[in-house]
């Protein structure tokens, strides 16, 4: 089968190599021509493992390749993916769809045979009903279906979690949606990978849905660790416990500075949006997005507070080790990083970052901040470094190094990647998140 997928971001160029591997046709499409050219050449516009190995052995074998012409690209396709950054909307939070109604209508004017037109992207609901109206008001006399196919991929995890999903949803009512959709997705079938048929408006809520609890679970477990705190338990041993409890599960209960990333943070703010729409608040949500937009900064008063207080802190120097909002990405927007530099840097505390793939992008993000290429250079002559993001590479730290390149062995692990009687024991004042 030929798939279009239109949109060569994080979820179109995973998406997509990841069809091209099941043996489908696949043509990547994006209006950016440098980006075009860069993955023409095997250069990846994004970090993400085992991306740019699967992407080469694919354009190889003749199943992958890139366009900037989008009538060239969807011709003869049996399905095309809408997968374009769907971002806040400037002024109201609510998800930008100017650019899924401009591909939907580019489609729809371009179209020159009967299509699955498939929305990859976060988009709110009642979107499949405007993408549907678009491509009818172009005069497109093709059978179409419009169907919402939400991914939940998690960044630094991607490709596994596309090939070996918990669930594939699919959203349509429509007979020759649910035919070509089952195609697409035949060879994860055959490995029975559940897929969920439901109504279009019900996917599109889903994708939402499932990120709002997913915050929900870390502001949760995040503000049981300022308690734990307060009273002297471990945060770890409580999310243990509660964890185990099969009602609950144990992923989304680690105690950190935060969630951040593309997803969490605009899918939240577009589901309230929504509910307001409809007059049907959401005041949980409501209270996580409060909650966590809070907690960035407060990491940071943490981190102060380490140094003595905002009067000790004055002048002083912080090594921040980790600046995106998780590992094995080169992601940034939003990340928790960006707060807390900000917070140090208005208590006039020097920052030096380091980061093992996101420092290009984070160096315009964060101006104030001394970029360096190791994290032993971000930590010499400081007197406290901070665990932000729990990269691999910080969990193995030479400890005996870092104390002699510090000024003061001051450790403040907002991930918890350490045990509190170890780094004690070597000589570490160790400040740690929910472990009173």
């Amino acid at each position: 089968m030929k798939i279009a997928m239109v949109g060569s971001g994080y979820v179109g160029l995973v998406s997509g190599a990841c069809f091209a591997d099941f043996g489908h046709e696949v043509v990547c499409i994006d209006k950016d021509q440098s980006k075009i050219d860069r993955l023409r050449e095997g250069v990846m516009p994004i970090y993400e493992p085992g991306l740019e190995a699967l992407v080469e052995s694919n354009v190889a074998a003749g199943r992958l390749s890139f366009t900037t012409d989008l009538a060239e690209g969807i011709a003869g396709a049996q399905a095309i993916f809408i997968a374009v950054g769907t971002p806040s909307r400037r002024g109201d939070g609510h998800a930008d769809l100017s650019f899924v109604n401009a591909v939907a209508r580019e489609v729809g004017e371009k179209l020159a045979n009967d299509a699955v037109v498939v929305t990859k992207s976060t988009v709110p609901v009642g979107t499949g009903d405007e993408v549907e109206r678009i491509i009818a008001e172009t005069g497109c006399n093709h059978r179409v279906a419009v169907v919402s196919n939400p991914e939940f991929l998690r960044e630094g995890a991607a490709i596994g979690d596309f090939k070996r999903p918990d669930r594939i949803v699919i959203g349509t009512d429509d007979d020759f949606g649910r035919e070509v959709m089952r195609e697409v997705y035949r060879p994860l079938f055959l490995n029975e990978s559940p897929i969920l048929f439901v109504s279009r408006r019900s996917a599109e809520l889903i994708k939402y849905a499932a990120n709002a609890f997913l915050a929900t679970k870390i502001t949760f477990i995040n503000e049981i660790a300022d308690l734990c705190e307060k009273v002297g338990a471990n945060v770890q041993d409580v999310s243990r416990g509660v964890g185990m409890d099969n009602r609950i599960g144990s992923k989304f209960l680690h105690a950190g500075p935060g969630y951040g990333g593309s997803c969490f943070p605009k899918d939240t703010l577009a589901l309230l949006k929504t509910a307001e729409d409809y007059d049907s608040p959401i005041r949980i949500v409501e209270a996580v997005v409060k909650v966590n937009d809070s907690r960035k900064r407060a990491m940071g008063r943490k981190v102060i507070d380490a140094l003595g207080g905002l009067d000790a802190a004055r002048g002083k120097k912080v090594a921040l080790l980790g600046l995106t909002f998780k590992p094995n990405t080169d992601d940034m927007r939003d990340s928790p990083s960006i707060a807390i530099a900000q917070a140090l840097g208005d208590a006039g505390v020097e920052v030096a970052g380091y980061d093992p793939e996101g420092m290009e992008q984070a160096a315009p993000l964060m101006p104030d901040v001394q970029m360096c290429k190791t994290p032993y250079e971000a930590i010499e002559g400081a007197d406290a470094l901070a665990i932000v993001t729990e990269w691999d590479a910080f969990r193995a730290l030479d400890l005996d190094r870092v104390k002699a390149l510090a000024k003061a062995p001051v450790l403040v692990d907002l991930r918890n990647i350490y045990k509190p009687d170890h780094m004690r024991a070597a000589g570490f004042t160790y400040v740690s998140v929910g472990r009173g």
